[in-house]
């Protein structure tokens, strides 16, 4: 069985399950559903019986139904346009948030814009400290101190930095 991916144990719980539900469906709902249903069937005889006395009363009944069809449909109409209102705030609402959503993912990329800039300067502003520091070396013509070095290259960037901001 498990060949073919049935579960036996499974299958028969299931079965069980399934025969204990209707045999209390059939004990407990059989019996009021089959009385409703005659004695619906012995008002539908009775309301028959009435119909062929009552045939006079059958053109003001046609008459009350004609008004209330129209009555429907004054009243399908206004639904119609209360759901049109409805869809068209819906409509609107999401145009809303649509709108809010693309604006608050512009932000975010401008955000990551100026992070991703950030660190490209400061990483233009490593390389140069490094090529400097090379350049220096080979015009001293001897290895400087690395931190006076990198305090002075640090020193002039920020000073030429403050002077293009001014």
């Amino acid at each position: 069985m498990d060949a073919l991916g049935i579960n036996l144990p499974g299958l028969l719980t299931q079965l069980v399950s399934f025969l204990i539900l209707f045999f209390v469906l059939s004990k407990l709902l059989y019996g009021p559903i089959q009385k409703i249903l005659n004695e619906r069937t012995e008002r539908i005889r009775e309301s028959l019986e009435a119909a062929e006395r009552a045939s006079e009363q059958a053109a003001s009944a046609a008459e009350r139904v004609e008004q209330e069809i129209a009555a429907a449909r004054v009243q399908g109409q206004t639904l119609i346009a209360d759901a049109r209102e409805a869809a068209g705030k819906y409509r609107e609402e999401q145009e809303e948030r649509a709108r809010g959503e693309a604006d608050a993912f512009i932000v975010r990329a401008k955000a990551e814009i100026e992070h991703e800039r950030d660190a490209a300067v400061e990483q233009v502003r490593q390389e140069f400290a490094s090529l400097a520091m090379s350049a220096a070396e080979q015009i001293v013509g001897k290895s400087l101190d690395e931190d006076t070095h990198r305090q002075l290259i640090e020193r002039t960037l920020e000073e030429g930095l403050e002077s293009r901001k001014n």
